[in-house]
């Protein structure tokens, strides 16, 4: 029901993001959904690919620091509301998002989100019968 991330912690420096997404287009893995975070000394980039175990492997090779986290993804139509309507049954459950981002594909938007308590979220978002995305292909 998870869906695996991965995360690059980048220096901030020019170009590192365009390393690898060089590195990733060089070996055929697609980004499926991306979101940069940045503080004064490195970024964080976190992202939804094609195929995990080789984009850790092909950016390890290239000196990254890489790290895989497990994500809920959420598809819900992009309509306004739709989104509120989710958070609002996480918040009656009481789980904290520490981030999230989203994209929006056809009639759907996808939410990727990293709750505090992944199985309590994955709960919640059964009981109020929405669509968790369960495998990286989106």
């Amino acid at each position: 029901m998870t869906i695996k991330q991965v995360s690059v912690f980048l220096e901030n420096k020019t170009g590192r993001i365009n390393h690898v997404t060089k590195i990733l287009a060089a070996n055929n893995i697609n980004m499926l959904a991306f979101s940069m975070a940045e503080t004064t000394e490195f970024g964080i980039l976190r992202l939804i690919v094609s195929d995990v175990e080789k984009s850790v492997e092909v950016l390890r090779n290239a000196n990254f620091a890489v790290m895989l986290t497990d994500v809920v993804c959420i598809a819900c139509p992009d309509v306004a509301g739709s989104l509120a309507t989710i958070l609002d049954q996480l918040a009656e459950h009481e789980i904290f998002i520490e981030y999230m981002y989203a994209f929006a594909k056809g009639e759907n938007a996808n939410v990727v989100i990293r709750p505090n308590n992944i199985d309590k979220c994955i709960n919640a978002l059964e009981q109020c019968n929405c669509n968790i995305v369960r495998n990286q292909e989106f």
